[in-house]
Formats: C-alpha cells, sequence, structure tokens
C-alpha cells in the first residue's frame, strides 16, 4: 500500500503503467476509484499516478478546515517528494478545482491540464444555488451520508443499464467520513482562481457532459480567458463523466495528450 507522508499526513496513491507521468485526481467524496475505467487503458500510454486527497479513500482524515489551496498543495509536495514533475495532470469535479489551483501556484510542475465537469470557481450567487449547498450539509447532518448516497446515485446514474454501477457507487460514497466530507464541501464553497486563469501557460483541455450540473457554455465562457485551452463535449453523459461514458474521456484524453 503506498502512503506518502506530507506533513506528516499519510497520503495514499497508486501507479500504474510507465511512461509521461499522467496525475488523477478525484472528486468530492470519492477517491482514486473515480478512475478505474482510466488507468488499464491509459497506462498502456502513460504512467498513471491516482490519489486520495485529505479527508478522502484510504488517505487520512485530520479534523478541518480544508481548503482548495490545501489539496493543491498536499498534491504539490507528492509531485516533489516522488519526482514526478513535470507531470500531465487531469482532475474532474472538486479534483479539477484542486488542478486549476495547482495550475495557478505551481506551473512549473506541470505539462498540462485536462479539467473534466468542472471550473475555475464555486461561488453561490444565487439563493437557488446557496439553498442547494445548505441542503447537503443539512442532509449529513441529519440523515447521514447513507442518504445523500442514494441521492447522488438515483441523480447521478438514473438508466436503467447503469442500476449495478449506481449501487457501486452508492455502497463506495455511504463509507465517506461525515466530518471530512463536510470540511471538503466547506473548502471549494467560495472557492475562486476564475481572474488567474488567463496566467495558466501550459496547455488544456476542458471537458463537458453534456447534462453536467453546469452548462457546456459556462465552461466555453471561462475556456475564453485562457491562453492555450481547447473544449471536448461528452455526449449523453452527466457529471461523472469517467465514469458513465468511459470510452468517450479516455479517446479524448489520449488525442489530447498525444498532440502535444
Amino acid at each position: 500500500m503506498p502512503v506518502e507522508p506530507i506533513d506528516d499526513l499519510p497520503i495514499y496513491y497508486e501507479v500504474h503503467g510507465q511512461g509521461p507521468t499522467l496525475i488523477l485526481i478525484h472528486g468530492l467524496g470519492s477517491s482514486h476509484l473515480d478512475w478505474e475505467h482510466q488507468v488499464e487503458f491509459l497506462a498502456e500510454h502513460f504512467q498513471i499516478v491516482t490519489i486520495d486527497l485529505r479527508g478522502h479513500g484510504k488517505s487520512g482524515k485530520p479534523p478541518g478546515p480544508y481548503s482548495v489551496s490545501l489539496f493543491a498543495s498536499d498534491v504539490a509536495k507528492l509531485i516533489r517528494s516522488l519526482r514526478l514533475a513535470p507531470a500531465h495532470v487531469a482532475g474532474i469535479s472538486m479534483g479539477g478545482m484542486v488542478a486549476f489551483q495547482l495550475a495557478i501556484d505551481a506551473p512549473e510542475l506541470l505539462k498540462s491540464l485536462v479539467i473534466i465537469n468542472s471550473g475555475p470557481a464555486l461561488v453561490l450567487r444565487t439563493s437557488q444555488e446557496r439553498a442547494a449547498f445548505f441542503l447537503r450539509g443539512l442532509i449529513i447532518r441529519c440523515l447521514g451520508m447513507g442518504y445523500l448516497a442514494q441521492m447522488l446515485g438515483k441523480m447521478l446514474l438514473p438508466e436503467p443499464h447503469q442500476k449495478s454501477l449506481q449501487i457501486k457507487l452508492i455502497n463506495r460514497w455511504s463509507k465517506n467520513d461525515k466530518k471530512a466530507y463536510l470540511a471538503s464541501l466547506r473548502a471549494i464553497t467560495g472557492w475562486s482562481v476564475e481572474d488567474r486563469i488567463s496566467a495558466i501557460q501550459c496547455p488544456s483541455l476542458i471537458m463537458s457532459a453534456d447534462n453536467d450540473y453546469t452548462p457546456v457554455g459556462f465552461k466555453q465562457a471561462y475556456l475564453s480567458k485562457m491562453i492555450r485551452a481547447e473544449l471536448v463535449v461528452i455526449r449523453n453523459s452527466r457529471h461523472l463523466s469517467p465514469i458513465d461514458q468511459p470510452k468517450q474521456v479516455n479517446n479524448a484524453i489520449l488525442k489530447f495528450l498525444s498532440s502535444l
């Protein structure tokens, strides 16, 4: 079990394959298992490194507060400790936020950036958005992680052919540490580097599901502020594109990285 102590915090990671390094960063309440459909395919071309962020998976779960900057700092220290730089970095959802933060804070560590169903800010601007995040926190405190996992599973994987996958992910998400999940939820709420993304120099791929929480137009809007970025739309997909449309995601990543 590979664990790297980062400031005395055990950070779990796995390494698969050989070649240029591609680091994969999971989303909120998930783990390195987010990428189970990518590792085998991409490890034929790259050295794949999957990480469990603090508070998640098999990594340490210290008390909060957490922040996106702190998550990115952990990843940066792991990259330096394992001598992986410069590396390609991909992140989904909260992992995409961490990847954006890493590109801002430690650009020398990155060869390229892949952002999946994410953005450079999570600022709650409307009463509806604020209510949605308040409700999620309330559900966790009052009804527990299992209830939230059931709700998310039905929303994100609603198709009949996705039932077995839905059950697997519900079981996985239900095991989250409640305090660490809430600390992570607070970490991303109000976070933004949107005013700094024009400084990102590395080639970037922005990937958006056609039925993500945020529309494709949201990604197009922030992409226009970046210097070397391109957009790929994943069809018939919701927020969990690496899971619900793995072939499209795998091919898009491979095509992008092979073109560099």
